[in-house]
């Protein structure tokens, strides 16, 4: 089993291209495909850790998904940020989160503070 390291974008796609096969033969843990699918995986993720990073969301982005995951309202966002004019203000980038809300919404939708208090994109 000749393995290496990803250094470039090339070895990133020949590798995907490999472990996409791999997984499409659906190989047995403790098979040698299986081992091959498992140290590719590893080394893929390491790359994309490294090279593609995640940044966070859009403060406002996160709330309008979490909204839309959980079939939220407008007037369900009510009790946390304020009345209806505030939370349209709010979403459309018109007044910024104050610490309150920051914490009510976390508290009350699960989303991380830190995504919360960081600077909105637009």
């Amino acid at each position: 089993m000749e393995i290496r390291p990803i250094r470039t974008e090339a070895d990133y796609k020949a590798v995907l291209k490999e472990v996409s096969a791999l997984v499409d033969s659906d190989p047995v843990s403790g098979t040698p495909e299986g081992d091959r699918l498992d140290v590719l995986a590893t080394l893929v993720q390491a790359y994309e850790v490294r090279h593609l990073p995640i940044s966070p969301p859009d403060p406002i982005e996160a709330i309008k998904f979490r909204m839309d995951q959980s079939g939220l309202t407008i007037k369900d966002l009510e009790p946390i940020i304020g009345k209806s004019n505030r939370v349209y203000e709010i979403l459309n980038r018109r007044r910024p989160l104050t610490l309150a809300m920051i914490r009510r919404l976390h508290q009350s939708l699960g989303i991380p503070a830190e995504v919360l208090i960081a600077e909105t994109t637009r």
